[in-house]
């Protein structure tokens, strides 16, 4: 018995490897028909001639026919085949063939494939097992981001069975791809937690999910599944299956995909469903009252991680607290818009990690993830380093595994596919004026074994350059062997440049500081030379002349007062101080213009309301103009008669018989206004020891005291000192009430 036994398995292993390399030899028959069709168009030769082209090329190439189609096809193509290696050879023994000749076949079972299942045959056959791959799946995207499984080679017949849907709001490795637009890979605990077709068979395994688009539409997601772990993929690889994605993708665009569950739709497939998900899940169908309207959902089935023992009774009877679940799994049920969302406000769905639910045919499939509070700090993470523009890594230096978080892929301009960058080969992704720095901090960390940190500009896939800063620390095993490196990147571009625009704006302020600092240096030199802070007292037979002056504390505030006492030619006597407005370098060359042309007018004999007058004129017409006050008094010793005239500055305080008082104020506009200005004329005949003191605005100047109590001030000391001049002179100078640290110009007569 178990002679006919073996005999009958022998004879299906027979049939089976024949079956397999029919589908091989149509396959390449098919390919070899591409390429003869290639022929035909570029040699303008019937299909005949192409075939013995085609037979005498690969004899005098010494390679095969399949092979010789495969090359003649990619160099015909331009799609993602035709940019891989044309030699490169993945697998072993038979399977070790080109990489382009086994996907140029692959690609002929595909286009000689009338659905979707025959496609997913032919990948796995020609493309996939010599990577090592045992399982493919295609699943069809529907338009409420539904999966619908279109083809499966390699699974159990019941795990295809269960899969045939999979509604909108369930995660799974294939949704999170879709959702992610990338290639993702699952192995170890990130594949426990993504529930997929399959997920006992490869519970060891590794799986690879990848969008199957064209012309950027995603038309499906391709789903590969390998039996044991592997390590990373090289570029090469993920550009194979990068490859298979969009042959996928023009398949499914081309052929007729299976149609999800109908509405009607058998409950117990959809309980088979929810019983492979980990996370809990619950099957709910409405019950209606008596007169058809929706008033709760009976729970029909609740997978093993949901709570037990709830199966037959209705939402509101197992989480009572949660008044308004009911609206809003209504609301899904109505509209068939599948509820995707991190939490809802209502218990005890306020504290999971995400919950789901979506309408299949007229049930509704409810899932949630609880929260151990890992996924919430994980989520905090992740925001925390999207906003800090953070991202970390860590290399093992024993299997030369790397791991990069998806935010230092964003940094780097890097995508999955690409892979992460190896420490040792950091220095070739950075600016070359970076190289050496890169170069010691890599050697501080891998045989010094220190924690180090450096910046770098780090190229990009666009070819432009990134700031990062990157800090990284050595982990060592018991014996102070390196085993791994873990460390973060910091974009800091925008950091970078804002320092690049505070130093040159420091340099341009250092240099207009020194200007500043110069100029202001050649004002004081220049007030200095004109007015000395000390003066002789002019002395007169009856009249005694005495000057103070107090420059500005800081050079920037040098400004353009001034004070002048000359005897002239006609025996009279010439007293003024001025004003001119602003600091510096201009208010002191003002300064100069205008009391040297008042010394010169004055000698004219010419009274102080017309030298005034002149000396507006002469303000109007300097380039750029000035505005400037003066007072200018003339004392004729003879009569004992000050004649004095005003430009908008403050009148002379005159003191007499110990009382001070002020003259009264006779109109006169400040210089520079307007040219051909008119100014009145004041008279005071002095007696035997009246003091009068004429004076600038820097010396009563108070930010938060009136202008009349600076005034009042001002009297009062005059008044008490009315007895000597210079006496009175120095205590004004220091008791005056200017706190703006301004220029101080007093000049002060007193007959004797």
């Amino acid at each position: 018995m178990s002679t006919a036994e073996d005999r009958l398995v022998a004879t299906v292993e027979r049939l089976r490897d024949e079956l397999g390399r029919a589908r091989a030899d149509a396959d390449a028959r098919a390919l070899v028909e591409l390429a003869k069709g290639v022929l035909v168009e570029r040699l303008r030769v019937g299909p005949t001639a192409a075939a013995r082209e085609l037979d005498t090329i690969a004899a005098q190439a010494g390679m095969s026919v399949t092979e010789l189609a495969a090359d003649i096809v990619n160099h015909s193509a331009y799609d993602e085949v035709a940019e891989l290696p044309r030699h490169e050879s993945v697998g072993l023994g038979d399977e070790s063939r080109p990489v382009v000749q086994r996907l140029r076949t692959a690609e002929s079972g595909v286009l000689a494939a009338d659905d979707v299942q025959a496609v997913a045959e032919a990948m796995l056959e020609h493309a996939l097992t010599p990577l090592g791959a045992t399982a493919v799946a295609v699943w069809a995207v529907g338009a409420d981001s539904s999966l619908s499984l279109s083809g499966a080679a390699g699974f159990a017949h019941q795990e295809i069975d269960r899969w045939r849907y999979v509604p909108p709001a369930v995660a799974t490795a294939a949704s999170a791809a879709l959702d992610e637009r990338n290639t993702l890979w699952f192995s170890g605990d990130d594949l426990a937690a993504v529930p997929s077709i399959g997920a006992e068979q490869f519970r060891d395994g590794t799986r690879a999910a990848l969008p199957a688009m064209v012309g950027g539409r995603v038309m499906g997601v391709l789903e590969i599944c390998w039996p044991t772990a592997i390590p990373p993929q090289p570029r090469r690889i993920v550009r194979q299956l990068d490859a298979l994605g969009e042959l996928c993708g023009h398949a499914m665009h081309a052929l007729p995909i299976a149609t999800p569950l109908p509405a009607d739709a058998d409950l117990a497939r959809l309980a088979e469903l929810a019983d492979a998900l980990v996370d809990p899940a619950l099957v709910l169908v409405p019950r209606r009252d008596e007169d058809g309207v929706l008033v709760d959902f009976d729970v029909h089935h609740a997978n093993p991680a949901a709570a037990g023992g709830i199966a037959g009774a209705t939402l509101m009877e197992c989480y009572p607290q949660a008044t308004g679940l009911v609206d809003t799994i209504a609301h899904v049920h109505a509209t068939g818009d599948p509820l995707r969302a991190d939490r809802l406000a209502v218990e005890p769905f306020s504290d999971v990690a995400g919950v789901g639910a979506s309408r299949v045919g007229d049930a509704v499939l409810l899932t949630w993830r609880p929260s151990d509070g890992s996924a919430r700090w994980a989520e905090l993470l992740r925001q925390t380093q999207r906003l800090s523009q953070v991202g970390g890594f860590e290399e093992d230096t024993l299997s030369g595994e790397i791991t990069w978080t998806s935010e230092l892929f964003t940094l780097c301009g890097r995508t999955q596919a690409d892979g992460p960058i190896p420490l040792a080969e950091l220095s070739g992704h950075a600016h070359p004026e970076d190289t050496a720095a890169v170069s010691r901090f890599v050697r501080t960390l891998l045989h010094h074994r220190r924690p180090a940190s450096t910046t770098l500009r780090v190229r990009r896939p666009d070819g432009g350059y990134r700031h990062s800063r990157v800090v990284a620390e050595p982990v060592l095993d018991t014996d102070a062997g390196l085993v791994a490196v873990r460390g973060a990147w910091q974009e800091i571009s925008a950091q970078y440049w804002t320092e690049v625009a505070l130093a040159a704006t420091r340099d341009q302020l250092a240099s207009t500081e020194q200007e500043s600092a110069e100029r202001n240096r050649l004002a004081r030199q220049l007030q200095q030379a004109i007015m000395p802070p000390t003066h002789d007292p002019l002395e007169l037979p009856d009249l005694h002349i005495g000057v103070r002056y107090r420059p500005a504390e800081k050079d920037h505030l040098v400004g353009g007062d001034w004070y002048d006492a000359l005897v002239l030619p006609s025996g009279q006597v010439m007293v003024s101080v001025g004003d001119i407005a602003g600091h510096g370098i201009e208010a002191a060359t003002g300064m100069v213009v205008l009391r040297n042309a008042l010394r010169g007018l004055a000698v004219t004999g010419a009274p102080p309301a017309q030298l005034l007058g002149w000396l507006n004129n002469v303000a109007c017409s300097l380039s750029g103009g000035i505005h400037a006050t003066a007072l200018v008094g003339l004392y004729d010793p003879a009569t004992r008669v000050l004649r004095w005239a005003r430009a908008g500055h403050l009148p002379p305080v005159i003191a007499t018989e110990g009382r001070a008082s002020t003259l009264p104020l006779i109109k006169g506009l400040m210089f520079g206004v307007h040219s051909d200005a008119t100014y009145e004329e004041g008279m005071v005949r002095l007696r035997e020891h009246d003091m009068l003191i004429f004076y600038t605005d820097g010396l009563i100047e108070r930010r938060e005291v009136s202008i009349d109590e600076s005034m009042d001030h001002l009297r009062g000391i005059v008044g008490a000192e009315s007895d000597d001049l210079d006496r009175c002179l120095d205590r004004l100078l220091a008791e005056g009430d200017g706190d703006t640290d301004d220029d101080a110009c007093i000049v002060g007569i007193q007959l004797r």
